[in-house]
């Protein structure tokens, strides 16, 4: 399964950003092969509109069954990541990216 996260940086110790569609970076953890990917998303931040369903089409592209952020995609994104099977958990705001992972596996993250 891979695991999405909304953060601000490219490692396991980078803060977790709280928006989804004008989120910094994904940082995918694939738990079958332990690898983990990074994506700079920070040219979205030039879209006037439609940053959310952008960012989630791009998250599907990258193959994420479940999505860990801060305060969860807006309606038109959210939408696109619900027709597509993306499992959506947030209240990761003040965390790391370890810190989510953690706060997911022992299933405290809203889901």
């Amino acid at each position: 399964m891979k695991i999405a996260f909304t953060t601000q940086g490219t490692d396991w110790d980078s803060p977790m950003d709280a928006r989804f569609g004008r989120t910094q970076y994904f940082f995918v953890f694939d738990e079958e092969t332990n690898e983990v990917k990074t994506f700079d998303n920070s040219a979205i931040e030039q879209e006037a509109h439609g940053a959310g369903p952008r960012t989630a089409q791009k998250l599907v592209e990258l193959g994420a069954h479940v999505l860990i952020t801060g305060n969860g995609p807006g309606g038109n994104a959210a939408a696109v990541l619900s027709a597509t099977g993306v499992k959506v958990y947030v209240g990761a705001n003040d965390m790391s990216v370890k810190e989510a992972l953690e706060a997911f596996k022992a299933g405290t993250l809203k889901g």
